[in-house]
């Protein structure tokens, strides 16, 4: 049964508002809305894309939607309600990115205020909405080149500074382009259940040159459990770098929900023992999970603090460690509005787990610390204070054994969506002296 137009655009924005008012992740939030809408009345599967499609674009395109707002409200935005900003909000994005005939979506925002028993707010915002169609539909972009950014790509200033910082306008912008709008789904195949013959008879999917068992799946059809896992490419490239062998042990010491542990896991056959650590044991219980969906027999997974649990020794010791997570804005897009001033304590704390993590290496061995930020003072300046404390230790290029992605590799890797299609993210290989 197909919700109504106004139901769901009640249905979206009252998403938001929860979302907002308790601090969760959107995508969290609108999968048990849409989900708690499946026991009610089985909806029309356009109905919930294009409530998803509205949901996730609002969050992704805020501050571009506060700036046009701003322009036509007598309130600025950080004075309304947040009932009334979130309808606004909606307004704007479906005028600007939508094909909803405009005065169809202009009456449907009126209404819906009204709904949420705000019915004061409602000529304001037919009168707001209505204003903004008469001059054009046009965003309000500063002249100062920062802040034009930030209206553009809906990214706050402090964040933009930091990465201007770091890296080039140009790798700056393309990393922000690609963070808008719906990101690709990448599932890695699981060898040991299925070959790639029968997987690509039973899915929509695209391989991915040069990433073995890597692909790009069609979205809106089921991951087939046992089959593959989900895990973005630069996940995948990881466990690569990492190149655990069959018959070997390793340690993944802040490893869930468990993806990079699937892979390692897989790489080696199944043969050898992973020890697959995470803080929290609901959090360690997913890592198990997947293991048993995937027939993974050799993985260990326990829960314990990456900084002072006692470690087995190992020959790959795998350190994705906690981090700002500015790389997957175009998965989680509320993390861009995360101030990098919150995550001041992270470099601390990475370090900690670097260096407890390096104890567990054998001589000869490999330790691999990643994250998936792109964020330097989280990445190359850990890694360069670990090894002006830790002369045992020697960066490594990644991926030599691969012709395809050796060119890609350096001693210190960051990744953006430009390079290979994946995440931010940052790899750096070491290898501890014989």
């Amino acid at each position: 049964m197909s919700m109504t137009p106004l139901q769901l655009r009640l249905l979206c924005v009252r998403t938001l508002i929860r979302a907002a008012e308790s601090g969760s992740y959107g995508n969290i939030a609108l999968g048990s809305a849409l989900n708690r809408v499946d026991g009610e009345c089985s909806p029309d599967p356009r109905d919930k894309a294009l409530c998803t499609a509205l949901f996730q674009g609002t969050v992704e395109r805020m501050l571009t939607l506060d700036a046009c707002i701003r322009a036509h409200s007598k309130r600025p935005p950080e004075k309304l309600e947040l009932p009334v900003l979130c309808v606004l909000r909606c307004g704007m994005y479906e005028l600007l990115y939508l094909h909803t005939p405009e005065a169809a979506a202009v009456n449907l925002w009126t209404e819906a205020v009204k709904k949420l028993k705000k019915t004061s707010a409602s000529g304001m915002v037919n009168a707001v909405l209505r204003a903004f169609l008469r001059a054009g539909k046009q965003i309000p972009v500063p002249e100062e080149p920062i802040a034009a950014m930030s209206v553009q790509y809906s990214v706050p200033v402090p964040l933009l500074k930091h990465l201007l910082e770091d890296y080039d306008r140009d790798t700056v912008t393309a990393f922000l382009e690609d963070a808008l709008g719906e990101p690709p789904l990448y599932v890695r195949r699981n060898p040991l259940r299925v070959t790639e013959t029968e997987f690509l008879a039973n899915n929509r999917a695209e391989a991915v040159p040069g990433i073995p068992c890597a692909f790009r799946l069609e979205r809106g059809q089921p991951v087939q459990t046992g089959m593959m896992h989900v895990q973005d490419l630069a996940s995948q490239l990881c466990c690569l770098a990492l190149d655990p062998q069959p018959g070997e042990t390793v340690l993944d010491v802040c490893a869930a929900p468990g993806g990079k542990t699937f892979t390692a896991a897989e790489l080696m056959q199944d043969c050898g023992k992973i020890f697959a650590c995470d803080l929290h044991e609901n959090r360690v219980n997913l890592i198990r999970k997947g293991a048993s969906a995937l027939g993974l027999t050799c993985i260990q997974a326990q829960a314990g603090d990456a900084r002072t649990t006692k470690k087995p020794e190992a020959d790959r010791v795998l350190c994705d460690v906690p981090c700002s997570g500015y790389g997957v804005i175009r998965r989680k897009p509320e993390i861009r509005y995360k101030l990098p001033e919150e995550a001041a304590g992270l470099p601390e704390i990475q370090y900690e787990i670097l260096e407890a993590a390096a104890d567990a290496v054998r001589r000869g061995g490999v330790l691999v610390y990643s994250t998936c930020t792109v964020l330097k003072r989280e990445n190359e300046a850990v890694v360069r204070k670990f090894l002006a404390q830790h002369p045992e230790f020697h960066p490594e290029k990644p991926w030599q054994n691969s012709d395809f992605l050796a060119p890609y590799g350096q001693e210190m890797t960051t990744l953006f969506p430009a390079v290979l299609g994946s995440d931010g993210f940052f790899i750096a290989k070491l290898r501890r002296s014989k």
